[in-house]
């Protein structure tokens, strides 16, 4: 907007400056040779009413030869009322002379220069001035002033521009800012708000914004709180359904259900942890990818031994920092372990691998020996019911959304599951 605003304001003043200046420049050089050709005239007056006085040829012809060297190269020629000439040889077949000879004052051009013939009445008869103004008297000083008018025009134009420039900058101002105030809401920011000044439209647009940011926060809050709400109220019936695990006189059955159980409290707590997060919690924050995945992995590398598991952990020699809360990250590597330990047989081997792309995005990828994934995305097996691969991983694809990335899932190369999640780089 503002080098729209600018370039619009530099093109109308342009237009206006030129339509000023080359009238001007014309006017100018107009003026000059009106100028030139007054002051010769006035001279060629002054001479020729001397000349009808002065009878000494001599002395006729100094004054001449003075008029010349006094008018800058100006040719001036003087023919008496007999005919003689004095000065420069005039043609007597001039049709111009003979008009002035007759009274008649007369002005013409001969090529680029002005040719005056002044007629002097006398006693004695018509004394005829004619004198020849060149190009160079006619048009001094129209360059000077050209150029000097072509200087106030430019610095007409830098003075609009700068205060186009200013009024841009304040008009400007307030859109940057409703612009910053909306890209930190969609970063997760919910209490950013912007200040309603600027003009009218701007003001009605960042108490829009402000409103709408209090209303989203109201609604997330809301939501959390129903979650939550729901949440612990699960707890009840799954507490209740391990007990009545507990009386089942069949073994095998009684392990199954049992391991159901133990799957749905992860689940609870899973949505437990995700309502409990505040709002702003992690926005800005980042973490150690490595170190997070490092201690995640230390802490299951126990349940691998038990269940006889090789358990490899491969991390880079730098450490690679994640737009995302350490936290959150725990939670994402908690989910998908737990994933890889809960749909696979024991001893099946699971690979951790930790690496950046070239874009910059840091790489988590868990991968299995099992049996792979089921059909179906990822929100649709975290919404189904028995047999999904848990809510866990739709947990997992919101928080790697919230850093800025995404996740995908495929076929490892050790021929099971592969769950790569894509992490933003932090802007430290």
């Amino acid at each position: 907007m503002r080098q729209r605003l600018l370039f619009l304001v530099a093109t109308t003043t342009s237009a206006i400056v030129l339509a000023f200046l080359i009238p001007l420049a014309l006017l100018l050089r107009t003026l000059a040779e009106d100028r030139a050709i007054n002051a010769a005239r006035i001279e060629a007056q002054s001479l020729g009413t001397v000349a009808v006085k002065v009878t000494d040829p001599t002395q006729l012809h100094r004054i001449v030869s003075g008029q010349v060297g006094e008018r800058n190269g100006a040719t001036t020629s003087l023919v008496l009322a007999d005919g003689t000439t004095v000065g420069p040889a005039v043609p007597t077949n001039d049709p111009h002379l003979v008009a002035a000879q007759h009274g008649s004052s007369v002005t013409r051009t001969l090529g680029s220069d002005r040719v005056l013939y002044v007629p002097v009445i006398g006693q004695d008869g018509t004394v005829v001035v004619r004198t020849v103004v060149p190009e160079e008297q006619l048009h001094r000083g129209v360059v000077g002033a050209t150029a000097t008018v072509a200087v106030l025009g430019f610095l007409l134009l830098l003075i609009a521009v700068l205060a186009a420039d200013r009024v841009a900058r304040r008009v400007s101002a307030p859109i940057r800012q409703v612009a910053a105030a909306a890209d930190a809401l969609r970063a997760g920011r919910l209490d950013t708000r912007v200040p309603e000044r600027g003009t009218p439209e701007v003001v009605a647009m960042a108490g829009a914004l402000n409103r709408l940011a209090g209303r989203i926060e109201q609604l997330l809050a809301a939501e959390r709180d129903s979650v939550a709400d729901l949440s612990h109220r699960l707890r009840t019936p799954v507490t209740a359904l391990r007990l009545d695990a507990e009386t089942v006189a069949d073994a095998e059955t009684a392990d199954r259900l049992r391991a159901h159980v133990a799957q749905l409290e992860r689940i609870v707590d899973a949505i437990v942890r995700d309502a409990r997060r505040p709002t702003h919690e992690g926005v800005a924050s980042w973490c150690d990818v490595g170190r997070v995945v490092a201690e995640r992995v230390s802490f299951w590398s126990a349940l691998a031994d038990d269940q006889q598991r090789s358990l490899r952990l491969a991390l880079p020699d730098r450490s690679l920092h994640a737009r995302l809360e350490a936290s959150e990250l725990a939670d994402v590597v908690d989910v998908l372990l737990d994933n890889a330990f809960a749909h696979t047989d024991e001893g099946v081997p699971i690979e951790v691998w930790v690496v950046q792309r070239a874009d910059g995005m840091v790489v988590l990828s868990v991968e299995d020996a099992g049996s792979g994934l089921p059909p179906g995305d990822i929100v649709s097996r975290g919404r189904s019911g028995a047999g999904s691969t848990g809510l866990g991983l739709d947990i997992a694809r919101r928080a790697t959304l919230a850093s800025g990335g995404s996740l995908e899932l495929g076929r490892s190369r050790l021929g099971g599951a592969l769950v790569r999640v894509l992490l933003g780089p932090a802007d430290r």
